[in-house]
């Protein structure tokens, strides 16, 4: 636990990491901490690798000194190689911050060898603990002071490719599936990329999330409690459920063609989507479970996606929708006939000007 001076100086030397005022912030744990989570922009230059780490933990427990006398000469020999590949070329004046789980040994060992360089160089008091604790209280405190304008519509119907036209447009966008590294619903994991870290995925959104303006509305879609395997905070969600609304509409044509672009690989390998989706089987009936079955093996990708859509996603979401957003059926609406990022374009610069204009928006490209 943290003095009330210590709180302070944590405080202050976290903004100045986060304010980029480092010219490098060195996270001194093993690479299985660091991966787990660490602080935005931090570069991971362990102390001891993850193998040194057990090693030394499961020596100490028999022989505290020994697992000292070990650790500190795996230390020393890590941290010169540290030193020739990242940080010979440094400049004398470069400010470095250095910081590891509670700002104790590991830390102290790399603030120790810069200083005596002549780096000038500090120690994150309380480590990664404080900053996990600063992160846990920072998500439930500051989404109330944001304001969100919600982009509410069904799955494929272009929420997302219109937040990022929104971000090109000069808006203030909050992409959580970005973050999240998954596209929301049961089959939205993305090939060959792992969600974070449950951690990770906090910092980074605290992240974002303090690059906003607060005086200004942020653009975000309407998610579930959920995103793959990452839980938003709940500050969040409350937060996202209380934003004005937008209700994005967009023909059955298009909305199929943007899912046959986003999961092309299930257009190649039906059967897999299919197996993603046997626990649905008791909640559509085994007859409509059958016609996606025929579908994909008749390989009639069209008339499967519209399908799941029409009888199971649509209807998961209007449920969903009612339960968190009362003023949905009379929101605006955003009608969108071209998913192209053209289209998608024009229609998000006309969506900035009318929501800045607090007008209702019609918003059209045919």
């Amino acid at each position: 636990m943290l003095t009330a001076e210590q709180q302070e100086q944590f405080s202050a030397l976290l903004r100045s990491a986060l304010a980029g005022e480092y010219a490098l912030v060195i996270d001194a744990r093993s690479e299985r901490e660091y991966a787990e989570d660490h602080i935005p922009g931090a570069i991971n230059l362990p102390v001891l690798h993850d193998d040194e780490y057990a090693m030394i933990g499961t020596l100490h427990r028999s022989d505290t000194h020994s697992a000292y006398l070990r650790g500190v000469r795996l230390a020393l020999a890590n941290i010169a190689v540290a030193l020739e590949d990242r940080v010979a070329e440094l400049p004398r004046s470069t400010r470095i911050l250095v910081y590891c789980f509670r700002g104790g040994k590991r830390s102290k060992l790399w603030t120790d060898a810069l200083s005596t360089i002549g780096y000038k160089t500090q120690r994150l008091e309380g480590g990664w603990k404080a900053y996990r604790n600063h992160v846990r209280a920072e998500l439930a405190r500051l989404p109330a002071a944001l304001t969100f304008n919600v982009l509410c519509g069904p799955t494929g119907c272009g929420k997302t490719r219109l937040l990022a036209a929104l971000a090109r447009a000069g808006a203030q966008v909050l992409d959580l599936e970005a973050i999240a590294r998954h596209r929301g619903s049961l089959i939205g994991d993305l090939p060959g990329v792992a969600q974070p870290a449950q951690k990770l995925f906090d910092s980074l959104l605290l992240d974002a999330l303090q690059r906003f303006d607060p005086e200004q509305p942020i653009w975000a879609e309407a998610e579930s409690k959920k995103i793959g395997a990452i839980s938003v905070p709940e500050a969040l969600v409350a937060q996202l459920h209380a934003g004005r609304v937008f209700r994005v509409e967009t023909p059955m044509a298009a909305r199929v063609r943007l899912w046959r672009e986003d999961y092309g690989h299930f257009e190649r390998d039906p059967a897999s989507l299919l197996s993603r989706l046997q626990h649905l089987r008791p909640l559509v009936g085994g007859e409509e479970y059958a016609l996606w079955q025929s579908l994909a093996e008749s390989r009639d990708i069209a008339q499967l996606f519209e399908r799941l859509m029409t009888h199971h996603y649509d209807r998961a979401y209007a449920r969903s929708i009612d339960a968190h957003y009362a003023d949905y059926a009379s929101a605006p609406a955003i009608e969108l006939a071209d998913l192209s990022a053209a289209g998608l374009d024009s229609v998000a610069r006309a969506l900035i000007d009318a929501a800045m204009r607090d007008v209702v928006v019609k918003a059209r490209h045919l």
